[in-house]
């Protein structure tokens, strides 16, 4: 998996460091997975700079909403929900394999988003809740989003979507949400 700490953000300097690494992971003869929330610049770098290895890799796109509202509340400076969508569509139709995280869903409920990235995705869509919501120190204008997004995971909830979804061949269930279920 590659990145495993940051981001390919459009960056000449970190860009350059970032592909270097993937041809060098590649002429070893590894297998990548490429994991991010895309840029859509980046993204068609990548494709056109990787083209002859995409046997080689698989894309995990970050797509945790498909509304900017939430996506610049919570993923501050991450791309907007059409880049993440338009970098999905280039790489699958460029026939490189595809997958996507929905962690954490930001949506109350998932199912518009993964039916839209469903048809552009070859590999398996991960789903699983946020880890961690902050109750301290949440300014004040913020706390209806804490609020809000909470909702998000509750059991029941979770059970609802997991019962819903577990039928979806394409569906993966990250661990967190498979612990909150008692599942594990």
């Amino acid at each position: 998996m590659f990145p495993s700490s940051h981001d390919i953000v459009n960056k000449q300097e970190i860009k350059d460091v970032c592909y270097d690494v993937i041809f060098k992971l590649i002429q070893s003869e590894n297998d990548i997975l490429i994991t991010t929330k895309p840029d859509l610049t980046v993204t068609r770098e990548i494709l056109e700079k990787f083209d002859k290895y995409k046997s080689n890799i698989q894309f995990r796109f970050t797509i945790t909403s498909n509304q900017n509202r939430l996506l610049k509340f919570w993923e501050k400076n991450a791309p907007l929900y059409e880049d993440r969508l338009e970098s999905l569509k280039l790489a699958y139709k460029k026939g490189f394999k595809t997958s996507v995280s929905i962690e954490p869903f930001l949506d109350y409920d998932p199912q518009k988003l993964i039916s839209e990235i469903g048809p552009f995705v070859t590999e398996s869509i991960w789903i699983g809740p946020m880890n961690y919501i902050s109750r301290n120190n949440i300014e004040e204008i913020d706390q209806l989003e804490y609020l809000t997004v909470r909702k998000n995971y509750e059991f029941d909830h979770l059970k609802e979507i997991y019962d819903i979804l577990k039928s979806n061949p394409k569906i993966r269930f990250k661990d967190s949400m498979k612990i909150k279920l008692n599942l594990m």
